[in-house]
């Protein structure tokens, strides 16, 4: 009989000593094809291929080959898909939930403290103008007249007539934002239906409504994960809303903005600009309306997180937990569809399949 199975869906040059606690428990390790994951293609059938028969899957983001329900049905003893990443986007969660499958995911400080940071780098860049300051001393002009008016920052400090900064969503990231915020002494407002009072007040952040949040911020921020809720929760109806000296801040999933109205709105003026580092389609497309906006848009490969000391690494080592949780009939404390675990439990409860 052959050892258990785990595919790496969405393989990250995983280091041996992070997978080595799942070969000792005698698991057979399959890699899936990297393609999956920058070559826009149809990897449906190479994936269903890849993922039959096996107990486990694990992986760091699959955009171009998702997670879906076919992926998950074609193996009956699937216990578990646990990811890397904080996002499951790429998950068929509601196929998952129907199938009695565990999805968890990694909310790392790793992960989430490195987005916060990029988060509070593009606050500073856009209002203190550094691409164009950049662009001009690269072009060879010098604090001309002209240029006066497009040099001016703004303050951030509350010492001062300081930004109000409003985040869409009060998780760990955005917590750490307000941290980060807090020698500032900025305002800062807060927009999260699920987060209980006591996180607004631990926070530093005062609680609103949504429409507040956007008549009232300079700048909106959003840390949210991609649900039907969240999916293009702003559009042209909520643009409309905002300051026109306001700027938009993305480090969180690509398709909760409306682009096209995204771009529009800073084009005719509406807004001022927006800095992203997700976009609705990855890569961002060449002929993508935010290209053609110059210094107004500050763009990012979907790298908030990256830093020279392993942004997947924790990550990966709490996927190989969950995995071995799940095999041994123990619910990860990591689930992402928490409803789904009373039913797993039935199913899987107790039952090891490893050693």
């Amino acid at each position: 009989m052959s050892n258990p199975k785990v595919l790496i869906f969405a393989p990250r040059d995983e280091p041996p000593q992070v997978l080595a606690p799942l070969e000792k428990a005698g698991l057979e390790i399959v890699k899936g094809n990297p393609d999956w994951q920058w070559v826009k293609a149809d990897h449906e059938p190479e994936f269903i291929a890849a993922a039959r028969d096996t107990l486990a899957m694990m992986g760091s983001m699959v955009r171009l080959a998702p997670v879906s329900r076919a992926v998950l049905e074609s193996s009956q003893r699937l216990r578990v898909v646990a990811k890397y990443t904080v996002g499951v986007d790429d998950v068929d969660i509601d196929a998952a939930t129907e199938l009695g499958v565990l999805v968890c995911h990694a909310p790392t400080e790793a992960n989430c403290f490195g987005v916060a940071e990029t988060t509070m780098t593009f606050i500073l860049a856009m209002l203190k103008k550094v691409v164009e300051r950049d662009a001009a001393v690269r072009a060879g002009r010098w604090r001309e007249p002209v240029l006066q008016t497009t040099f001016l920052g703004r303050h951030l400090s509350g010492d001062y007539k300081g930004v109000t900064i409003g985040l869409v969503g009060l998780g760990r990231i955005a917590t750490r934002v307000c941290q980060l915020l807090a020698p500032w002494r900025v305002r800062v407002i807060a927009y999260d239906p699920h987060a209980e009072p006591s996180r607004f007040q631990l926070a530093g952040a005062q609680r609103v409504d949504y429409e507040t949040l956007l008549r009232e911020s300079d700048i909106v921020s959003f840390h949210v994960v991609l649900t039907k809720e969240t999916r293009y929760m702003m559009g042209a109806k909520e643009l409309s809303l905002m300051k026109p000296a306001a700027v938009v801040i993305n480090t969180s999933r690509g398709k909760v903005i409306d682009e096209p109205a995204l771009a529009a709105a800073i084009a005719d003026k509406r807004l001022a600009g927006a800095a992203l580092d997700v976009f609705d389609s990855e890569p961002l497309p060449m002929d993508s309306p935010l290209r053609q906006l110059g210094d107004k848009v500050l763009l990012s490969p979907h790298s908030a997180s990256y830093n020279n000391d392993g942004e997947l690494r924790p990550g990966m080592e709490w996927a190989v937990r969950s995995v071995l949780s799940a095999l041994r009939g123990e619910a990860p404390d990591n689930v992402y569809n928490k409803e789904v675990i009373p039913r797993w439990k039935e199913r899987f409860g107790g039952a090891s399949a490893i050693d």
